[in-house]
């Protein structure tokens, strides 16, 4: 075993543990990232996972190894959504009562899931590291065993049997790209291919960077304020045992924009027909965006959880950050049939219509003038220059929002 806190036997133990408990995900080829990086390139469906993410493995490996007294006094969890729901599930299925803490905030649907497993909801706090504060504080006062969402050498044991099973699937991977949010999911990753020649790549939300710093420190760091998507990853600090184990085997940490994350998300349902969290496309976002990765390649989607409602945002981002929605202002005469005139070349022009509003107050319009604020959809970058083009042949003045 190599020498750290969790190496390629504990792995090996933990998912003999799972063996009956948790889904063999599938690999799927993704063509348009194999152009991309010059060779195979397959996602790692966590997604599909029970409970919509990788989070039931290290959750239930933790639970199950808690001595009677301690699953008696019943367990306690902090989590916006996919570790809530995780260590629910891993509760029920273990037969031990569960308590779990959520930011004020946290998705409706994962609530409602997690309620469903049996937990008993509390929240507390914004962000994940407030619910953590208040779920240790429960922990000592009522003598609950913490379920730490990453934090813990069996939780990332558990979370490494996902590396176990590409290893198995993907027999000659020479990179694994796996979202990074506490490091849990990476560190088991890299601790199961610790005797392999396979490089592990972590990618982080830009907003809520807390790694690149860390490692370049030598020790966790706490990052500032975070603003990101991608509650999934929006952790403050890396925990001690992922760091220990992530910079032991030189794992490195990308980030990625929020644009990066709503293109990766929008990428991955249209090419992959695979519904993801902005967390759970990370590492697509990173290749999209760039990453050089030796191929065969797999990149972790690491959960499924979104709420619809963020769902219809992130898309609509997405389809803006491709080039796919044009927003523009264009001036017209104010009279009858100039609307009419305006959208008609814009049918002609191949563009699909979303929206369209009259503005009247712009300071220097003139008396006869109306600004005419236009939403349409198109084929992608070339085709906005082509439509912008062409108004402008006809006589238009138009510009970009």
């Amino acid at each position: 075993m190599t020498p750290g806190p969790v190496g390629p036997a504990d792995v090996a133990a933990a998912a003999a543990l799972l063996a009956g408990v948790v889904h063999r995900t599938p690999v799927v080829d993704s063509r348009a990232l194999s152009a991309l990086a010059g060779g195979r390139v397959a996602l790692k469906c966590e997604n599909l996972q029970r409970a919509g993410s990788f989070k039931i493995r290290g959750a239930y490996v933790r639970m199950s190894r808690l001595a009677p007294a301690e699953a008696a006094r019943g367990v306690v969890a902090a989590s916006a959504g996919n570790h809530a729901q995780g260590v629910a599930l891993a509760a029920q299925l273990l037969g031990v009562r569960s308590t779990v803490f959520m930011p004020v905030g946290a998705a409706l649907p994962k609530v409602a899931a997690t309620r469903g497993y049996g937990a008993e909801i509390r929240t507390a706090g914004a962000t994940l590291d407030e619910a953590l504060v208040a779920a240790r504080a429960w922990a000592d006062e009522t003598g609950a065993v913490l379920i730490h969402p990453y934090d813990h050498v069996d939780v990332v044991a558990g979370q490494g049997s996902v590396g176990l099973e590409v290893l198995e699937q993907v027999p000659d991977v020479r990179t694994i790209v796996v979202p990074v949010g506490g490091g849990g999911l990476a560190a088991g990753i890299a601790a199961a291919v610790a005797d392999r020649d396979v490089r592990v790549v972590g990618v982080q939300a830009a907003g809520a960077a807390a790694w690149p710093g860390s490692l370049a420190a030598g020790r966790p760091v706490p990052t500032g304020p975070m603003a990101t998507m991608a509650d999934g990853i929006a952790v403050g600090c890396p925990g001690d045992v992922p760091f220990a184990v992530c910079a032991e085997q030189g794992v490195a940490v990308e980030t990625v924009s929020e644009e990066d994350l709503s293109r990766a998300l929008l990428h991955v349902a249209e090419r992959s027909k695979l519904l993801v969290e902005p967390a759970g496309a990370a590492g697509v976002a990173a290749v999209l965006a760039g990453l050089r990765v030796e191929t065969p390649a797999v990149v972790i989607l690491s959960g499924g959880n979104i709420d619809p409602l963020l769902l219809l945002r992130v898309v609509r981002h997405g389809l803006a950050s491709a080039g796919r929605y044009l927003q523009m202002r264009v001036r017209l005469a104010d009279r009858p049939g100039a609307l009419a005139g305006l959208l008609t070349e814009l049918a002609d022009s191949g563009a699909n219509v979303m929206h369209v509003s009259h503005v009247r107050t712009v300071v220097d319009l003139a008396v006869d003038e109306v600004e005419i604020e236009a939403q349409v959809e198109t084929r992608g970058p070339e085709h906005c220059t082509e439509v912008v083009a062409r108004l402008q042949a006809a006589g238009y003045r138009v510009r970009e929002a």
